[in-house]
């Protein structure tokens, strides 16, 4: 809120009949079961307003005093893109071939991921989630923000959650270290860079891993 006084308004949302409620839940579940990352993207250009609508929806995010602590950079240029590529491409060489350590290496393993990174080139878009680590005022000054990795990752997962309802694959990606993206896309110094998704269609010979998720009886706890 940066010093402005609280206000309330009414909140009196209409109440979903049970059965309504049920079903919808029911429905999202089963849509978002099917959701995967997605490394193999189609190079099929993606109408731009979906992506903003994913967007707009990802900052509705609650997040700590109501700060906001988030920016997303969309990426449609493709020499800009490339550019992240290479970048990308430099530092996770570096990674795999030791910085991240074997322990890393060994559970990314399984997922037949490596430094190479075509999804940031062919995806049609890329979206870049910067946290805001605080708030710089129109005169200069600085505020501190809070609960700013909490907020963005909240923020991310409703990214992520839009974009497969709209029809879309996207990629978590969090190349290390990330200073590039501030430096390439000529971010300010009080944002850090948090993810790389790319968005778009699945390739036709897309495949993802023959993965298991855990059960609802393994994920809860009932007390």
């Amino acid at each position: 809120m940066h010093g402005r006084d609280y206000a309330g308004v009414p909140y009196r949302p209409a109440r979903m009949p049970v059965e309504q409620s049920l079903a919808t839940a029911a429905r999202l579940r089963e849509q978002m079961w099917q959701r995967r990352t997605v490394r193999a993207f189609s190079t099929d250009p993606v109408p731009e307003q979906l992506v903003l609508d994913a967007i707009s929806v990802a900052s509705t995010a609650p997040s700590g005093a109501h700060q906001q602590p988030w920016t997303f950079v969309l990426v449609s240029d493709p020499q800009v893109r490339a550019h992240i590529r290479e970048a990308a491409e430099a530092e996770e060489h570096e990674a795999y071939a030791g910085r991240l350590g074997e322990q890393w290496l060994s559970a990314l393993r399984p997922l037949g991921t490596d430094e190479h990174k075509p999804h940031l080139t062919d995806a049609p878009h890329l979206v870049v989630v910067f946290e805001q680590r605080y708030f710089l005022g129109p005169d200069g000054s600085s505020h501190k923000h809070y609960y700013v990795n909490e907020s963005v990752g909240i923020a991310v997962g409703m990214l992520l959650t839009a974009l497969h309802l709209s029809g879309l694959a996207a990629l978590t990606h969090t190349p290390s270290p990330m200073r590039f993206l501030s430096e390439v896309l000529n971010r300010p110094h009080n944002e850090k860079a948090f993810a790389v998704i790319p968005i778009g269609y699945p390739a036709p010979d897309a495949e993802v891993p023959d993965l298991v998720r855990k059960s609802l009886d393994q994920v809860l706890v009932r007390v």
